[in-house]
């Protein structure tokens, strides 16, 4: 017996304090991988563990044959996030990692967020994947620690661990408790490859405790029509206006696709949100959220929409402006001058803010008054201010 099966065995053993294990799961095996729209690989990386067992190499493989024109690196003695890229120039060197592929193995994949100064529940969240093939422009990911100095989309094997991790959490909570997928990477952007979500859906579906909430971008949802998911795994997408996205977004899914996503996901039955973030001030932006909004609540049959602005740290702010010019809606808008809010975070002029957070919430209202309504990673004074009575039931959280 290999050292991750006794932990699985160990995990098992623990579990059984607690009730009966779900089933024990494992690689996707039985399904023909294809290239996902809007990522072109040019390179992939072998790093270490990404095939210590058998069944990671016969996954692995069968990826790498999707591309057949890209370079294998074999960096089996060098962890996934060491990999060096013999690029100086930030921008330069972003872009060329939106084209490599990193399979690894993530320890600590199941974490608990530390959000603080802001109204944020906080929740656990993991990460079989890292960062994204999408590219907008405004993404803050791009400025964080693991993925300014090699932004390189990953997809991590050891997806048997991460869930026996969440099983253990889930039942040692004893309530049911969410999982968010989603703040690290996009979690369909890539499953035409993996086909991770025919491993996690039907075990969030099978688990007593454990749900999914789960935020793409993407229209990538075929897989999921045939899923047994019980409403345990809740469906939320990353939206704008078109005239938004058409700036903001590159090599992206259009908005009519995502709307044609969320449509058929929920005509099977699975929970669907939206979030409107970052809410952008172009030219009559009034009109364009306003007949967006209306759009969106009248098409697609949403149970929860969450708005949020720009809220971004220094390095991601100066890669958008590479990207962009400084004299961008993005970053002309920002309060350069006032005091930043608790997390650190640049934003908006508060009096935007609850100017823009109102028109939404006011032309939802009056299509849906049932609509649930939130912010994200917001002052609790915003909250108070548009009128919303639950800070903190928001898109993360049940």
């Amino acid at each position: 017996m290999n050292a991750k099966d006794i932990m699985m065995e160990h995990i098992n053993r623990q579990i059984g304090l607690f009730g009966e294990p779900v089933s024990r799961a494992s690689l996707p095996t039985e399904y023909k991988p294809f290239r996902p729209a809007h990522f072109e690989v040019s390179r992939i990386y072998l790093t270490k563990g990404s095939v210590a067992t058998p069944e990671r190499r016969r996954f692995i493989e069968r990826i790498c044959a999707v591309y057949p024109e890209a370079e294998v690196r074999e960096c089996l003695n060098t962890p996934h996030n060491r990999i060096q890229l013999d690029e100086s120039d930030a921008l330069a060197r972003h872009r060329r990692g939106k084209h490599l592929l990193v399979f690894g193995e993530l320890q600590a994949a199941v974490r608990f967020s530390q959000e603080s100064g802001i109204v944020c529940p906080n929740y656990w969240h993991f990460s079989p994947y890292g960062f994204c093939p999408y590219d907008c422009k405004y993404c803050y990911l791009g400025g964080t620690t693991g993925v300014k100095f090699f932004p390189a989309v990953k997809v991590y094997v050891n997806i048997p661990e991460m869930l026996g991790n969440i099983d253990q959490i889930a039942r040692r909570r004893g309530k049911p408790t969410p999982f968010y997928l989603g703040k690290l990477q996009d979690p369909l952007a890539l499953d035409p490859l993996t086909a991770y979500s025919t491993v996690l859906v039907p075990f969030f579906a099978e688990h007593p405790l454990a749900r999914l909430t789960l935020l793409t971008k993407s229209a990538h949802v075929d897989r999921l029509l045939g899923l047994e998911h019980r409403e345990h795994t809740i469906l939320s997408w990353s939206i704008n206006p078109p005239e938004v996205s058409a700036v903001f977004e590159e090599n992206v899914p259009s908005i009519d696709e995502r709307l044609a996503a969320m449509r058929r996901v929920a005509e099977r039955g699975y929970p669907v949100r939206a979030i409107m973030m970052p809410i952008i001030p172009i030219k009559d932006w009034e009109n364009v959220y306003a007949a967006f909004t209306r759009r969106l609540v009248e098409t697609v049959p949403i149970q929860r929409l969450t708005l949020g602005g720009v809220c971004i740290y220094r390095s991601a702010r100066m890669l958008m402006e590479r990207k962009m010019g400084a004299d961008n809606a993005i970053s002309t808008h920002i309060a350069n001058g006032a005091p930043r809010t608790g997390d650190g975070r640049a934003r908006y002029f508060r009096e935007f803010r609850h100017t823009a957070y109102s028109l939404v919430i006011d032309t939802a209202r009056r299509l849906r008054p049932d609509l649930e309504l939130a912010l994200c990673l917001e002052e609790k004074a915003l909250w108070q201010s548009t009128g919303l009575q639950r800070p903190g039931r928001c898109n993360c959280v049940l």
